[in-house]
C-alpha cells in the first residue's frame, strides 16, 4: 500500500467542502430573493415566466460556480439574463430584472482567462445603458428613472463583481494550500524510503562485496586447500545468515516505531488528507504493548486512507489498548483486510483481542490487552500493511 497514493486518492479538496457550504448557505437565499422579485414585479404569467428564466439562469451559474466550472455554462446564462434585463425595463416596467445578470456576471467575469477588468466594465456599462433606455418609453420623473433603473442596478452589479475578484483569489489560495499539503505528505514518504534504502545499503552492500571476495577465494582453494576453502564457505554462510537477520531487524524496526511516533505519523497523514483528527491519550502504554498497538494504528491508518471516505477520525489510547473510530465507512460489505487479520492473530498471541466493527457508516478498530500488556514480546513482522 502506497500511503501517498492513498492520500491523493482519498483527500477531499477543501474546495469541495466550501462548495457544499456555499450551496447550503446561499442557494436558499438566492432562490428566495429571486422568487420575491418575480412575485412583486410580474403582472402576467408570461412576465413571470421571463423574469423567472433570469432567476433560473442565475441559480445555474451559481451552482456551477460552486462546482468550479462556471465557464461551461457562462454563455447561455449570460445570453438569457442579458435578454431578461431589457425585457424588464421596456416591457415589464421592473427595475429588478438586472438581478440575474448581476449574479451571472459576478461569477463569470472573474473567471475569464483574460480581459477581466474590461469585461467587468462592459457588464456594468450594459446594465446602466439598458436601464437608461427606460427614458425612451416613459415620461416620468428623470431622477426617479435614473435612480431605479441606472444607478441602483449598475451600482449593485459593480459591487457584486468587485467582491468576486478577491473571492476568486481566496479559492486559489485554498487550492495551493491543498496541493502543498499533498506534496508535504509525499515528501514525508519519500524521505522515509530514502532513509530505509540507505540503511539497507549499509547492511547489504558491504556483505555482498565480502561474499563475492570469499567465494572467489574458495574457488581458487577448492583443489589445493580444500580445508581452508570449506572454512571460507562456512564464513560466507554465517555472514549471509547474519545479514538476513539484520535485514529482518531493519524491516521490523521500520514497522515498529514507538507508539508516540506512530500517533504523530497517523495524525500528519490524516491532516494531509483533509481529515479531522482527535486524539485522547489517558496514560503511557507498556513498551511491548505499544509496539503491537503501533502496528494496529499504522494498519488502521492505511485502511482508512485506502477504503473509507472519512471526514473525521478519533483515536482513544488507554493503558490497556487503543480504539480508532472513523466515519465514511462504505455501506457495502467491507473488503478483505488481510493486514488486520494477521494482526488479530498477533494480538491474540500476546494475550489481547482485536475488534473490528462496521455500523451506521462508522468503522471501529480496537485492540485491548486486559492485563495491561502482551504475555510475550511481539514477533517480527514480514511484509507490509495491505
Amino acid at each position: 500500500m502506497n500511503p501517498t497514493h492513498a492520500v491523493s486518492q482519498r483527500a477531499e479538496p477543501a474546495r469541495e467542502r466550501l462548495r457544499r457550504l456555499n450551496i447550503t448557505l446561499f442557494l436558499p437565499l438566492l432562490v428566495t430573493v429571486g422568487a420575491l422579485l418575480v412575485a412583486r414585479d410580474a403582472r402576467t404569467w408570461w412576465e413571470a415566466l421571463v423574469l423567472g428564466a433570469g432567476v433560473a439562469a442565475a441559480l445555474v451559474a451559481f451552482t456551477r460556480w460552486a462546482a468550479g466550472d462556471v465557464l461551461r455554462v457562462a454563455l447561455p446564462c449570460l445570453i438569457v439574463t442579458a435578454a431578461v434585463w431589457p425585457f424588464s425595463v421596456l416591457v415589464a416596467d421592473s427595475g429588478a430584472g438586472f438581478y440575474g445578470l448581476s449574479i451571472v456576471g459576478s461569477y463569470v467575469v472573474p473567471h475569464l482567462p483574460r480581459h477581466r477588468v474590461a469585461a467587468a466594465a462592459g457588464l456594468i456599462a450594459y446594465v446602466a445603458a439598458v436601464g437608461a433606455s427606460r427614458l425612451l418609453v416613459t415620461g416620468g420623473d428623470l431622477s426617479g428613472v435614473l435612480i431605479e433603473y441606472v444607478i441602483v442596478p449598475a451600482g449593485i452589479t459593480a459591487i457584486f463583481v468587485g467582491l468576486m475578484f478577491p473571492n476568486r483569489r481566496f479559492y486559489g489560495l485554498i487550492e495551493e494550500l491543498e496541493a502543498a499539503r499533498e506534496r508535504e505528505a509525499e515528501l514525508a514518504v519519500i524521505r522515509e524510503r530514502v532513509r530505509f534504502a540507505g540503511d539497507l545499503h549499509d547492511i547489504q552492500g558491504h556483505t555482498l562485496h565480502v561474499v563475492k571476495l570469499k567465494i572467489a577465494l574458495a574457488q581458487r582453494l577448492v583443489r589445493g586447500d580444500a580445508e581452508r576453502a570449506e572454512r571460507e564457505l562456512r564464513e560466507v554462510h554465517a555472514l549471509v545468515s547474519d545479514t538476513i537477520a539484520q535485514t529482518k531487524e531493519l524491516a521490523y524496526a521500520q514497522r515498529r516505531l514507538n507508539l508516540s511516533a506512530e500517533l504523530e505519523n497517523a495524525k500528519n497523514l490524516f491532516e494531509a488528507a483533509g481529515i479531522r483528527v482527535r486524539v485522547e491519550r489517558e496514560t503511557e502504554v507498556d513498551a511491548r504493548a505499544g509496539e503491537l498497538l503501533g502496528l494496529v494504528l499504522r494498519e488502521t491508518t492505511t485502511n482508512i486512507l485506502r477504503h473509507a471516505q472519512a471526514g473525521q477520525v478519533r483515536i482513544d489510547l488507554s493503558g490497556s489498548g487503543i480504539a480508532i473510530v472513523n466515519d465514511g465507512a462504505p455501506e457495502a460489505p467491507l473488503p478483505a483486510l488481510r493486514g488486520l487479520a494477521a494482526l488479530r492473530e498477533r494480538v491474540a498471541a500476546g494475550g489481547g483481542e482485536l475488534t473490528v466493527e462496521q455500523k451506521d457508516g462508522r468503522f471501529l478498530t480496537a485492540a485491548t490487552f486486559p492485563h495491561g500488556g502482551p504475555d510475550a514480546a511481539p514477533h517480527s513482522v514480514e511484509g507490509r500493511p495491505t
